[in-house]
C-alpha cells in the first residue's frame, strides 16, 4: 500500500538555490513541488515543517561496515551502522566490498551482498576494491558494471595486503575507463610509511602519536600527485579518497590546469581536528589513529577554503569504528598495532553545517552540495542526491538553531567511545525520511524495519560535473 506525506512550510535548499515550499511524496518518490499544495492534495499525514530546513537525504560515499581489518572487524555491521546513519540524515552510503589477494572481484561483492542484504536499513551501494589486477580479474570489469557497481578503489599503502603497484594501477585505470566506470584511490606512499613504522619500532617510540609521524603529509602529497600522472597517462578520471592535508590540495590544483578530472573527497575529521589529539594522556590518542592521520590546523584552513572553492567536491566520513576497550588497546604497547578507524555517519550532517554553515566557513548550498548532490552525480546514484520531482523522498529536516552535545552515551554507532565526545553543535536533524517512509522523527527512529535498506545499482561514470 503506497503511503503519502504532505511536508508543508518548508525552506528547501539544493545545491543551487532555495525557497519556501510544500512537498508531496507518494509511493517513495517526490511527486510535487510548491506553494499549498494542501490546497490541491490530501495526504496520508501532514508534516510541518515551519522554520525547518529541508534538505535532500545525505550520501556518504566511504563507510566500511563490518570490515575485516588488522584481526579485528570494525564495531558497526550495516544494520548498526545504516540506523546511525538515518538519525543523522545520512540515507545512502557507499561501502567497499574488499578483494581478497588471489580470489575474484565477484567473491568480493558476494560477501558484501551477504553482509548487507536483509541487514542495511538504510539504501546502500558498493564500491570494489581492487587488490589483484590481472588478466582474469580484468575481464570481471565489465561484469561488476553490468551488476551496478562502477568506481573501484586502489590502495597506495599498506603492503602485502591491499596496495597495488604502479603497474596494476595503469592496467586497472584502462580497463575501467572502458567499461565507464570511475578510479577511487587511497594516496598514501605506502613505502615511505613502511620504512618510518620500521624506523619508530625500532627506536622504541610506540605510542599513538607515532602513527601520526609514520603516515607524513608528504606520503599522501607524494601519492597523489603519482596517481594523477597516470590518471593523466591513460586519460582516467580519478576519485581521491579522504584528502587531509594542504600539500595535496596543492598538487590537485596545479594538475587542474592540465584539464584532468579529478574529485577530491575531504572527512569530517580532517575539518575539525588537529593533531593535538594524539598527545591525549592515557593512550586516549589510540581513538584518532586512522589513516590518514589527523592534520594540522592550516591543513583544516586549507580543506575549508577549498570546499568553498569547488576543489573539493565530497564530505564522507570513512567510518569504520572500533572499540576503545578490547580493539583499540591492541596496540597499547605499539601504535603499529592499534587498528585504523573511528566512527563518524551519525554526526557528519551536523558537524559540518555547524562548522561550516553556521560558521560561514562555507555556503548552506555548497553544504547540500558536497554532502547530498555531488556524491549522487559522480557515482551514479541517479536517483538521489536533490529535492527534485520524480527522485527518490530522500529527505531531511533539520532545525538550524537547536543546540546539542555530541556524546558516545548517546550516540547510535555500536561503539564504546567517539572522536567528538563533547562538541557542542547548532543544527539538529529533526525528521528523515528514507524512500517516503519516516523513518526518523523527532530525533527518534520510527517504524524502522532491519532489511529495509535497498541496494542501489548505479550508473556509468558522467563526468558532467
Amino acid at each position: 500500500m503506497s503511503q503519502s506525506t504532505l511536508i508543508v512550510n518548508g525552506h528547501i535548499w539544493s545545491a543551487h538555490d532555495d525557497f519556501i515550499a510544500d512537498i508531496l511524496v507518494n509511493d517513495g518518490k517526490i511527486v510535487a513541488i510548491g506553494k499549498d499544495l494542501h490546497k490541491q492534495y490530501s495526504a496520508d499525514e501532514t508534516i510541518d515543517a515551519s522554520g525547518l530546513y529541508v534538505l535532500p537525504g545525505g550520501i556518504d560515499a566511504h563507510t566500511h561496515m563490518e570490515l575485516p581489518f588488522m584481526g579485528t572487524k570494525a564495531a558497526d555491521d550495516f544494520e548498526t551502522g545504516t540506523l546511525a546513519g538515518l538519525h543523522g540524515g545520512t540515507t545512502s552510503i557507499i561501502d567497499f566490498a574488499i578483494q581478497t589477494q588471489g580470489k575474484s572481484m565477484q567473491s568480493a561483492l558476494d560477501d558484501w551482498h551477504a553482509k548487507a542484504d536483509g541487514k542495511a536499513v538504510g539504501d546502500y551501494s558498493f564500491h570494489l576494491a581492487v587488490t589483484d589486477f590481472n588478466e582474469s580479474t580484468k575481464k570481471e570489469v565489465a561484469k561488476m558494471v553490468e551488476q551496478g557497481v562502477t568506481s573501484f578503489k586502489t590502495f597506495m599503502a599498506y603492503k602485502g595486503a591491499l596496495m597495488v603497484d604502479d603497474a596494476m594501477m595503469l592496467g586497472l585505470m584502462t580497463e575501467v575507463k572502458t567499461q565507464g566506470g570511475i578510479i577511487t584511490v587511497h594516496a598514501e606512499n605506502g613505502d615511505i610509511v613502511d620504512s618510518l613504522v620500521k624506523k619508530f619500532k625500532q627506536e622504541g617510540t610506540l605510542s599513538p602519536k607515532y602513527h601520526c609521524l609514520a603516515h607524513p603529509a608528504i606520503a599522501e602529497a607524494e601519492a597523489a600527485n603519482r596517481v594523477m600522472d597516470l590518471a593523466h597517462m591513460t586519460d582516467s578520471s580519478l576519485y581521491i579518497v579522504h584528502t587531509s592535508c594542504r600539500d595535496s590540495l596543492a598538487n590537485v590544483k596545479r594538475n587542474f590546469l592540465r584539464d584532468q578530472r579529478v574529485f577530491l573527497e575531504t572527512c569530517t575529521q580532517y575539518l575539525l581536528l588537529d593533531d593535538s589529539v594524539y598527545e591525549k594522556p592515557n593512550f586516549e590518542g589510540a581513538k584518532y589513529v586512522m589513516s590518514p592521520p589527523i592534520r594540522k590546523k592550516d591543513d583544516q584552513v586549507a580543506l575549508w577554503a577549498s570546499m568553498q572553492a569547488g576543489h573539493v567536491h565530497t564530505v564522507a566520513t570513512d567510518h569504520c569504528p572500533f572499540n576503545f576497550c578490547g580493539q583499540k588497546d591492541m596496540g597499547k604497547d605499539d601504535f603499529s598495532k592499534i587498528p585504523n578507524g573511528a566512527a563518524g555517519i551519525e554526526h557528519r550532517l551536523e558537524l559540518i553545517f555547524s562548522e561550516g554553515v553556521v560558521n560561514k566557513k562555507i555556503t548552506m548550498n555548497r553544504f547540500v552540495e558536497v554532502m547530498c548532490t555531488n556524491p549522487a552525480t559522480i557515482f551514479g546514484l541517479s536517483n538521489k542526491g536533490s529535492i527534485t520531482i520524480g527522485k527518490d523522498a530522500d529527505i531531511v529536516l533539520l532545525d538550524p538553531n537547536e543546540k546539542h552535545t555530541i556524546h558516545s552515551k548517546t550516540h547510535h554507532h555500536n561503539v564504546d567511545s567517539g572522536i567528538y565526545d563533547g562538541w557542542k553543535v547548532t543544527g539538529r536533524v529533526k525528521t528523515v525520511l528514507s524512500n517516503g517512509k519516516i523513518v526518523i522523527r523527532d530525533n527518534k527512529a520510527d517504524q524502522v524495519v532491519k532489511g529495509q535498506g535497498k541496494f542501489q545499482k548505479r550508473k556509468q561514470f558522467n563526468y558532467s560535473l
